[in-house]
């Protein structure tokens, strides 16, 4: 009986405890699910996103009748992702890639400023010891790797070998693992921060890369765009470029050493192309379009689960010119061949100029010339010739060349001094060939032409110098100088991409003489302008005192559908009052000047024009005397009746200006061309007959 009760009581112990041990793991349970379930489910299955910019495509530039300039193509890139390389070893990895990318003959990215090594297993910087921007680069290595700044290469190559691990391979592998791996530590690789290895591969390495895709993880071909232009030649000095972002424009240092990342906090990764001069940097933000982006998931134990576009990239939007591409073209082209014309038929040395042709009506640069030029799609495979030819193909005179005008200054001479009452229609300077005004200075006039009693018209019509010093005199430099700022000379034209400003001669020139101001007076003096003032300048006459905004940019389009998005309306930006009729004047006597040019002469519609013939600072000796050097400028306009276009031309070492008149000739004839269906009016006028 006892052991019956001690069963019994050991049983209900038993079934005690196991009640009570259940009880806890339902109490258990109950915790785990109801009162933490969320959160350990959320644990088990938790995941982590990964996003990374998906570049979009740079708008184009497009001509005014909607033809391509500037372009992106689809190009492809051989881009290494931290993220998927995941635990395989990160420098065999990368000489697998470069492997690849040896055999399909590419380059990959890579700016060390240090060659291979020697057969003594030395190395040396290869940055030239002239160059600061090489020298900066060697100095950022030596401090972003902690060594003093006369450490030497095998320095600095010993510090990469033993900061990346490389001490296992030979010197040459040595030298490309350790230019990539500090180039990619340069560039912020990681998880999150994809590295460009190689730019626009070839359609082999890019086969050649995804046939590796399953034993190379990590390494990928990414479609992006490069800038191209469907020709070169037209407008690149406008245009300007792009390239990629450079370490200088990436950290900023100001005067106080504070440290900025301004790009990077407008939204550009460290590899990102960005429009660096002309056009291209003026509407970066315009043409440069939305990042998409590309989400990357993975789970809790690395494995990649997910990738997908979250948000579609948006291209630029299209900038249409009011350059007209095959008036541009033409232009070029007239450009070069009077420019040779010029120095074969006179014998002298011109070899270069510029012309700017602007719509009278609203100020749009039609076409913008430099000559010599050079060719957009070659600039980087031959920038050494472009940048070694004296003829400097590369500077753009158009926007940044400053010229003397010589006598092109005189109509706004004339303007001034009709508008301030100094002189009228009929007011008159007599000229016998010296100006004696002065007891010590006795400046010439050529008097072709003319001679004895001259009126504003004649001295416009035969470039009288002994008038326009006299007049100049008495209206003073103050005077005529504000008119000419107003008329568009030595001050900004308002174009979107750099150009000088120029100056006037003015009373506070440290040079300045009474007898300065004379020859101010005439275009001389320390007065320079560009060709697109000149060009201003006569569009502003043509205007009879009102100077438009001049600009390159018609409007912003989508680049989707074509809408106009944004038109550059007509800015009016002075306007000079005329209750004397000072500008018909002065077109008379611009009118006459052309009949004395050959090529305007008999021109089928009324031009206007003015030339030039400034003096430069070079000389040669004749007969014991100096025998300066002068250039060809000429200011041009019409048809007089209702003006279209007005011209501003330089011609280097080109002599009397009359001798551009066949290139304004060639210019009229290109425009009514464009616009006429294919006929001149040189044409039409042989037709009529």
């Amino acid at each position: 009986m006892d052991e019956h009760k001690v069963v019994v009581r050991r049983l209900a112990l038993l079934i005690a405890a196991s009640a009570a041990i259940f009880g806890l793991y339902a109490l258990r349970l109950i915790f785990l699910q109801l009162v933490h379930g969320e959160e350990y489910a959320a644990r088990a299955t938790s995941t982590t996103e990964y996003r990374f910019n998906v570049t979009a495509a740079r708008g184009d530039i497009v001509d005014s009748a909607g033809r391509r300039i500037a372009t992106s193509t689809t190009c492809y890139n051989v881009v290494l992702s931290r993220l998927l390389i995941g635990s395989n070893d990160l420098n065999e990895t990368i000489r697998s890639a470069v492997e690849i990318l040896q055999a399909g003959g590419e380059s990959w990215n890579d700016t060390l400023l240090i060659g291979y090594a020697d057969g003594a297993g030395h190395y040396a910087f290869t940055g030239a010891a002239d160059s600061e921007r090489d020298q900066n680069a060697i100095a950022a290595v030596k401090e972003a790797l902690g060594l003093q700044q006369y450490a030497t290469a095998d320095d600095v190559m010993e510090r990469i070998v033993a900061e990346y691990e490389l001490e296992g391979y030979d010197s040459t592998w040595q030298r490309i693992l350790g230019g990539i791996r500090y180039q990619m530590e340069q560039e912020a690789f990681s998880n999150v921060n994809n590295f460009t290895l190689a730019e626009n591969v070839s359609d082999r390495t890019v086969a050649t890369v995804k046939e590796h895709s399953l034993t190379l993880p990590g390494v990928e071909i990414a479609e992006t765009s490069v800038r191209s232009y469907t020709d070169g030649t037209i407008l690149p000095h406008v245009l300007g470029r792009v390239g990629k972002i450079t370490a200088e424009m990436w950290r900023v240092t100001d005067e106080n050493g504070q440290v900025t990342y301004p790009l990077r906090d407008r939204g550009y990764a460290m590899n990102d192309v960005i429009g660096i001069s002309g056009l291209e940097s003026a509407y970066e933000e315009q043409l440069r379009g939305q990042d998409g982006v590309e989400t990357i998931t993975r789970d809790s134990e690395g494995v990649i689960i997910d990738t997908s576009i979250t948000t579609e990239p948006q291209p630029g939007k299209t900038v249409m010119l009011t350059v007209n591409s095959e008036f541009q073209k033409a232009v070029d082209e007239a450009l070069a061949r009077n420019v040779q014309q010029i120095a074969a038929t006179y014998n002298v040395d011109a070899s270069a100029g510029a012309v700017v042709v602007i719509d009278v009506k609203n100020g749009g640069i039609l076409a913008c010339s430099n000559y010599p030029s050079y060719d957009q799609n070659l600039y980087s495979t031959q920038y050494s010739e472009y940048s070694s030819d004296p003829g400097l193909p590369l500077y753009n005179r158009a926007l940044q060349g400053l010229y003397t005008p010589g006598s092109t200054y005189k109509p706004s001479v004339a303007i001034a001094a009709l508008l301030s009452g100094v002189i009228d229609r009929t007011s008159t300077v007599y000229c016998n060939g010296v100006y004696n005004y002065f007891s010590d200075y006795h400046p010439r006039c050529t008097r072709h032409g003319h001679s004895g009693d001259i009126d504003v018209v004649t001295a416009i019509k035969w470039s009288c110098n002994i008038f326009f010093y006299d007049v100049g005199r008495r209206t003073t430099s103050d005077v005529y100088d504000d008119y000419a700022h107003r008329l568009g000379l030595g001050t900004p034209t308002g174009v979107e991409v750099s150009e000088s400003t120029g100056r006037l001669t003015t009373k506070e020139d440290d040079n300045y003489t009474a007898s300065l101001e004379v020859q101010a007076a005439i275009g001389q003096g320390n007065t320079v302008v560009t060709p697109v003032q000149l060009a201003t300048y006569a569009a502003t006459i043509a205007n009879k005192g009102v100077r438009y905004r001049t600009h390159f940019v018609k409007a912003l389009l989508d680049t989707n559908t074509g809408e106009v998005l944004e038109e550059t309306a007509p800015e009016v930006v002075e306007i000079i009052p005329d209750e004397v009729g000072a500008f018909d004047i002065v077109e008379e006597g611009m009118v006459g000047a052309a009949q004395t040019v050959a090529g305007l002469a008999n021109y089928p519609y009324t031009i206007a024009c003015k030339t030039g013939t400034p003096q430069r600072s070079e000389y040669r000796l004749v007969n014991g005397r100096r025998q300066y050097y002068t250039n060809s400028t000429i200011i041009a306009y019409g048809p007089v009746e209702d003006p279209q276009i007005a011209v501003g031309i330089v011609v280097e070492y080109g002599g009397g200006g009359s001798r551009t008149g066949e290139l304004v000739a060639d210019i009229f004839n290109a425009y009514f061309f464009e616009r006429s269906g294919g006929m001149t009016p040189v044409q039409e006028g042989q037709l009529l007959e």
